[in-house]
């Protein structure tokens, strides 16, 4: 084990930066020289590349990705006291969207690998008021998306998937065809925030559809309820991505793949390094789905979690537990709930258990080697 102090970054945007800051200056310069910054000629660019990435009729670009999960709830139609489907193990803003608007989010557990929801915890809290159901590609690679499609359509729903952290996975269906995260359901939702796989410099996000007028519908929506100035059809919201951050999504996306493979790269090391320690299982990768690591997430056994926390962080070695509370536990989403959740057993177990490791674009040999060295040092006391 090195006993080597490294300045190791949990995501380590600096670098990635300066690889591409000839194309990125240039390009924030010339919005800077059009003065064009709000929907200017790079968003439009920037939105026909993404349409283009994705194979996706209609991207919309706007401030951020709670917005774009709000917009596409408020598109589909739904009224107070609908209910909504979201896993019990995600981030806020998955639920936060859908107490805003008085809806009712039911939250359900997750596969105890993947950690995504699945067809049949689905299908089992569908209500009468169950109007849609909000999948989230957790932590870089997609729910089995083919049977949560069949469900919904077999209970008239909504699927609005939260594509945030797997902007770039490819889901495989049963036929060997292949698309794209966040085109499956009716909407995709992902954030550009920095952190992000493809991520800007500072906020922004995107909604995505192949339906011709559910897109006119959301873009509406973002721009306060207008498709002619001054002419309001509909309550609205002013959700908009700004041409800077256009600009630079737009060369940023060119090397969406390279990103991917460079963490997958990075997986891959942790992977091997870390095979056979007894108490620690890595992400567990789904056949049908690519996995793109917007996280690498450990699931540590027998109650060690917080002592192998406190080993890196005494090491040095940045890492961040996502996440630590059910959302049902949160004291916000108790009051915004019909249900009363008890226990949800692996979601538990996931927030007492997981812890993740530094995963980015920029990572190195020495620098994996050094993270992982510290980890089995840890499993070896």
């Amino acid at each position: 084990m090195s006993d080597v102090k490294m300045n190791i970054q949990m995501v380590d945007l600096k670098t990635q930066y300066e690889r591409l800051k000839p194309e990125i200056d240039a390009a924030v310069q010339e919005v800077l020289q059009s003065c064009a910054y709000i929907n200017g000629p790079a968003v439009k660019s920037f939105k026909a590349h993404m349409e283009s990435y994705l194979d996706a009729r209609h991207v919309i670009p706007c401030a951020n990705g709670t917005d774009a999960l709000q917009i596409a709830l408020m598109g589909v139609g739904l009224q107070p006291g609908d209910e909504v489907i979201v896993p019990a193990f995600t981030y806020v803003s998955t639920a936060e969207v859908i107490a805003l608007l008085n809806l009712k989010p039911v939250m359900v557990d997750v596969d105890p690998d993947t950690f995504n929801v699945t067809a049949d915890l689905v299908e089992a809290a569908i209500t009468p008021k169950t109007k849609a159901v909000v999948p989230v590609n957790l932590f870089g690679q997609s729910c089995d998306l083919e049977p949560i499609m069949e469900v919904a359509k077999a209970h008239g729903l909504w699927v609005i998937e939260d594509n945030a952290q797997a902007i770039g996975a490819d889901y495989t269906f049963k036929d060997g065809h292949t698309q794209k995260t966040g085109t499956i359901g009716h909407i995709g939702c992902t954030s550009f925030y920095p952190s992000k796989n493809l991520g800007a410099y500072g906020d922004g996000g995107a909604l995505y559809t192949n339906d011709e007028a559910l897109g006119q519908q959301l873009q509406m929506i973002a721009n306060h309820g207008q498709v002619k100035r001054y002419y309001h059809d509909m309550v609205g919201v002013n959700s908009r991505l700004d041409s800077i951050q256009a600009a630079i999504l737009d060369i940023k996306l060119a090397h969406l793949d390279e990103y991917a493979a460079a963490r997958r790269s990075a997986a891959d090391y942790y992977d091997q390094a870390f095979a056979g320690i007894e108490g620690l299982q890595t992400p567990a990768r789904d056949p049908k789905s690519t996995h793109v690591f917007h996280q690498y997430t450990l699931k540590v056994a027998n109650g060690k979690r917080d002592a192998l926390q406190k080993h890196l962080q005494e090491a040095g070695i940045p890492n961040m537990i996502y996440y630590p509370v059910p959302l049902y536990k949160q004291k916000a989403y108790q009051q915004a709930m019909d249900q009363q959740i008890d226990h949800l057993p692996v979601t538990e177990d996931l927030c007492n258990s997981v812890i993740s490791l530094p995963m980015h674009t920029e990572l190195d040999e020495p620098t994996l080697a050094h993270i992982a060295d510290q980890v089995k040092a840890f499993f070896q006391k």
